[in-house]
């Protein structure tokens, strides 16, 4: 059993990285450093809590934006969206955290393989792409003031967010096509697992991976960063003052980026590493060893970001707690406008029926 756990023990991770499962058969390169009990034993509870807190949030954040009487802004709409994508993320979740606590012996059947695997890569794809948007928006409104009024439209912003709905599911079909299910019986399990045709079909999947939710969006939205601070520095060092919601705004998109960030920097950072060693361009036992318990801790740290986002939204989202209080306050309205009809309408039942 302790040869299939050193087989499988990359299944979470690869639900991300498109890794390519090793030859079950095959013995493991390298002997184990590390005693991994502890690890899989917290895996089920960690997923299963990220899912319960991450479902929560962001079903609380689309319900916000979907009852507020007042239609979403452009950045809303994005962000929306983006707690659309994590809700993707955590509803997928369970089926890992049963396969953990299973052995890895997935229960599931082949369709339910590939679905739950697709929806955790598209969420990996249009996090990023999602966040390029928003960036994208505040350049647009803070860089470009004279021409945001044309291209800042909820309507564009819609047909983006479709956009990148859509590139998420297009770059996530590998995980769909070498995805499959399939029965070990000398391990006496059915495991779930990404088998690509040969080692350079996995290293091209896994470089398309990194240059496509990594390097490509943190490029744009770097350049879009550095001329947003110059854009502000200008208008403090003029006394010119923008807009305060746009400021607001501007704020907000700073604060989730720097939430993706923390959450996501470190996990690729170990995927290229892993990329590199794999390819043969690193090597040793020693830098395996430090990256299989990396791969798994910034892995956790990377689903984190879901039940992140909804927090940021509240602690630094000035617009979104105003939002909140409104949707509150008018329910209270309503429900005590309904309370005082009932007692009326019982009140007057009473009087005529003393008459």
């Amino acid at each position: 059993m302790s040869l299939l756990l050193e087989s499988l023990r990359h299944q979470v991770l690869d639900v991300f990285l498109s890794l390519p499962q090793q030859n079950l058969s095959a013995a493991p390169p390298c002997p184990d450093l590390y005693d991994w009990a502890w690890l899989y034993g917290g895996q089920p509870v960690y997923m299963v809590l990220i899912t319960l807190l991450g479902a929560a949030l962001n079903v609380f954040v689309l319900l916000v934006f979907c009852l507020h009487k007042k239609a979403c802004t452009v950045a809303e709409v994005y962000l929306s969206n983006l707690a659309a994508a994590d809700l993707v993320l955590v509803s997928c979740l369970p089926f890992w955290a049963v396969n953990v606590s299973n052995g890895f012996d997935w229960p599931f059947g082949r369709f339910m393989c590939k679905a739950v695997n697709l929806g955790i890569k598209i969420n990996t794809y249009c996090t990023i792409n999602f966040l390029v948007l928003i960036s994208m928006d505040r350049y647009v409104a803070l860089v470009h003031t004279l021409s945001h009024g044309r291209m800042r439209r909820t309507k564009y912003a819609k047909l983006g967010c479709v956009l990148m709905w859509g590139v998420g599911l297009l770059l996530s079909v590998p995980t769909l096509v070498f995805r499959d299910v399939k029965h070990f019986p000398e391990y006496g399990v059915t495991a779930c697992f990404l088998e690509y045709p040969n080692l350079s079909a996995a290293l091209f999947f896994d470089v398309m991976l990194i240059v496509f939710s990594f390097i490509v969006p943190i490029s744009i939205i770097s350049f879009c960063t550095v001329k947003i601070i110059q854009a502000l520095k200008v208008q403090v060092a003029g006394r010119v003052s923008a807009e305060r919601g746009e400021q607001k705004a501007t704020h907000l998109m700073l604060a989730v980026l720097l939430a993706f960030l923390v959450c996501w920097l470190p996990f690729h950072a170990v995927t290229v590493l892993d990329v590199l060693s794999r390819a043969g361009l690193l090597g040793g036992c020693a830098l395996e060893s430090v990256l299989e318990i990396c791969n798994q801790i910034f892995t956790y740290l990377a689903m984190f970001n879901s039940v992140l986002n909804p927090v940021v939204y509240v602690i630094v989202g000035k617009n979104f707690r105003k939002k909140v209080f409104e949707i509150f306050t008018e329910w209270n309205l309503k429900k005590s406008v309904t309370s005082e009809s009932s007692r009326s309408s019982h009140l007057s039942s009473t009087l005529k029926t003393l008459a």
